[in-house]
């Protein structure tokens, strides 16, 4: 039974709660919050968890063996070095932190204590972001040429960070994830329609290896939720859209081929293919309860987390590029080609699970 204790109950801490105090092999023995509002509201939930203002108190204590971090992303750093600190492993939402260089510490505090660390990019844990993980690796869709994603609202507007801080790290952590890469270079361009200096609304050029072009549109102003992915192969073409609730990915057996002889221009041809369309049945796990059993299964069995300190520090690279870019007119910003860890390993060298 491992004892949790988590630290930040506003919009996404109570369903880590309601998580870890669901799962079999794990128990939330405290929280915290700075809101004395929100605590009493987890105490009407919770009647057995613990409650307090002061989250240094669940460090302290011997019977908590981790810490689950869902406070802004401004604190994660503090909280997760005190944390890691204190001996405890650490579950912290995305982004990790919110500079490359905290990351790095972050990793080089979990290895050298020997604690796992992961992060919260939920999307990895999705039965649609795996299934299109295995159709690209098994070479269903062909050789990938692009990946267009949009993730669009009305709000919710941050104060502290911009939408690309608060919305993209989901499609670069997915785009990552499934084609098992760092990018090579990113440009964007923004604007801050709303509130001065943080901007609304994104567009991102993203470069993969192998000539893999990726294209992110995020916005907090838009009049419909949108979370849709296109991904476009050589043989087949697939769209996920994360908001349908029957029909998650749609796979297009749709392509275009150039004849393979020809000898003059007039008889230049290309084949245009039009087949069946294939919707796969997905697993409705809530993926968040899939990357808290993750995390436990991690600790029991040192192994390193799908969501990794090191998978967390490459979303950030990018996300800092990115921000990089925007304020310089979109400028291209080259990341660097040994960014990403080994999709084997982590940078403690234990093997992936």
């Amino acid at each position: 039974m491992l004892r949790v204790g988590v630290v930040g109950c506003g919009y996404w801490g109570p369903n880590l709660i309601r998580n870890f105090t669901q799962l079999p092999d794990s128990e939330v023995a405290a929280c915290s919050d700075l809101n004395e509002g929100r605590l009493d509201r987890m105490r009407t939930l919770y009647p057995r968890v613990e409650t307090t203002r002061d989250y240094t108190e669940l460090l302290a204590r011997d019977d908590i063996a981790a810490i689950i971090i869902a406070t802004p992303p401004q604190t994660h750093f503090e909280v997760a070095t005190k944390a890691l600190e204190a001996g405890k492993h650490v579950f912290v939402e995305k982004p990790l932190a919110t500079s490359s260089r905290d990351c790095e510490l972050l990793l080089g505090a979990a290895k050298k204590r020997g604690l796992t660390l992961m992060v919260g990019h939920t999307f990895v844990f999705t039965a649609a972001v795996n299934k299109i993980k295995e159709l690209i690796k098994s070479g269903e869709l062909g050789e990938i040429f692009y990946i267009n994603t949009t993730r669009v609202n009305l709000g919710i507007f941050q104060e502290s960070i911009n939408v690309v801080w608060d919305l993209a790290p989901h499609d670069i952590s997915i785009m990552n994830y499934i084609l098992d890469s760092m990018p090579e270079e990113v440009c964007a361009h923004g604007h801050p329609y709303i509130r001065q200096k943080v901007e609304d609304v994104a567009f991102l050029n993203v470069k993969y290896p192998g000539n893999i072009m990726a294209h992110v549109h995020v916005s907090w102003l838009n009049p419909n939720k949108i979370r849709k992915t296109t991904v476009v192969g050589s043989k087949k073409m697939l769209v996920y859209d994360d908001v349908s609730s029957l029909e998650k990915i749609r796979i297009y057996d749709k392509g275009v081929t150039v004849q393979p002889h020809y000898d003059t221009f007039g008889e230049f041809q290309l084949s245009y293919r039009f087949g069946d369309i294939f919707i796969p049945k997905l697993d409705d796990s809530e993926p968040l309860k899939v990357a808290c059993q993750h995390f436990i299964h991690c600790i029991e069995k040192d192994a390193v987390p799908r969501s990794s300190g090191q998978h967390g520090l490459d979303v950030v690279r990018v996300i800092e590029a990115a921000n990089e870019s925007l304020r310089n007119s979109g400028v291209r910003v080259p990341l660097h080609s040994g960014a990403a860890a080994s999709p084997q390993s982590d940078s403690s060298g234990r093997k992936k699970k």
